[in-house]
């Protein structure tokens, strides 16, 4: 789906209505046929949890999927800390990898549960060495590269949480995010942040990303409102 960008804000009924177009943060058609890695099977249940197929999750892109080539692909964390770093997708592959099973919810009222793992965000940034003034995180992603979306560090820091490099024990396809998409749990889908290129640390909380200009609620509980 290829979307004029930028796009004036919405109203809420402009919202809805739009929502009824496809016009939304994360719902795409279900039932396709992804592609996985030769050789892996995918998992149908952890910790006594069964796991929606991958077939079966939902989801959606901005400029039609991104094709980013491991070979090459480079993770920017700059801004606000005191060493900015450059992680290869190899580097992303060694660091230790945790091991979640979260529900992605989506504003449109579904939601599917699968088995998430990758590095710890948290324990990058770290490393990085967060500036004490550093309120927010941004996100660029390949198909908006202004900025995506923006969570707040003490979340990131305060929930440990990672960049999914595998869903279901599946390397993260394309179709998904490639090559990780961020598990931002208790989070609505929309800051579930794909195809991350950098992550800057600001002081600007000012910053809305692409769906919160046009609606979307900027906290983003998953328990909380939808819009605002």
């Amino acid at each position: 789906m290829n979307l004029p960008n930028p796009l004036p804000p919405l109203s809420r009924r402009t919202m809805m209505i739009a929502t009824g177009l496809g016009l939304v943060a994360c719902g795409a058609p279900q039932g396709e046929d992804v592609p996985v890695v030769p050789g892996e099977v995918e998992a149908t249940e952890y910790q006594g949890t069964q796991l929606t197929p991958i077939s079966k999750q939902r989801s959606n892109s901005l400029a039609g999927v991104r094709e980013i080539d491991p070979a090459t692909y480079t993770l920017t964390i700059d801004g606000m800390v005191d060493t900015p770093m450059s992680l290869s997708y190899a580097d992303l592959q060694a660091r230790e990898q945790q091991t979640w099973l979260m529900d992605l919810n989506c504003v449109e009222g579904w939601s599917y549960t699968a088995k998430w793992a990758g590095p710890s965000l948290a324990a990058i940034l770290t490393e990085a060495g967060v500036q004490p003034d550093a309120i927010v995180a941004k996100f660029y992603s390949d198909d908006v590269k202004e900025g995506y979306t923006s969570l707040d560090v003490s979340y990131l820091l305060d929930n440990d949480i990672i960049l999914g490099m595998k869903v279901n024990d599946l390397t993260l396809p394309a179709q998904r995010g490639f090559p990780f998409q961020v598990i931002a749990k208790t989070k609505y889908g929309y800051k579930w942040a794909k195809w991350v290129t950098r992550i800057e640390l600001t002081d600007n909380t000012e910053f809305r990303g692409f769906w919160e200009v046009r609606g979307y609620h900027n906290g983003a509980d998953d328990t909380g409102p939808k819009f605002g």
